[in-house]
């Protein structure tokens, strides 16, 4: 459960930077050539979008890193990190894979309480 955490987390917190450059980018690209009616109109909440394009993937990422050493930190990371891109994105046709595989990555990495080693986290 651990190493499929691991790889859950990675490819998630990946596909999650994809979205998450984007997201950046619109913003910016908004602020910069201003709003165009009925094409492009900037976000409600322009910090919010820009600060969890990147905390959420980073959070996937190292969640899923630290999901075979620490499987219950690893977890709780990556719960926020689904927490974070559903709240801040939605869940959508671009959201949906990096939320549901960050999300599973998070839950099988807080359920694996009894490890191979000897270091449970329960």
């Amino acid at each position: 459960m651990r190493n499929a955490a691991l790889v859950l987390g990675l490819i998630g917190g990946i596909v999650g930077m994809i979205v998450g450059f984007f997201s950046y980018g619109y913003t910016v690209a908004v602020d910069h050539f201003g709003e165009v009616d009925g094409f492009f109109q900037q976000v409600g909440n322009v910090d919010l979008i820009r600060v969890t394009s990147i905390l959420s993937p980073l959070l996937a990422i190292a969640g899923g890193a630290m999901a075979r050493a620490r499987a219950l930190v690893g977890g709780i990371l990556m719960l926020f990190s689904t927490a974070g891109m559903y709240y801040a994105f939605g869940f959508n046709v671009f959201t949906m894979f990096p939320i549901a595989f960050v999300g599973l990555g998070g839950v099988l990495a807080v359920a694996a309480g009894k490890p191979d080693e000897e270091k449970a986290h329960f």
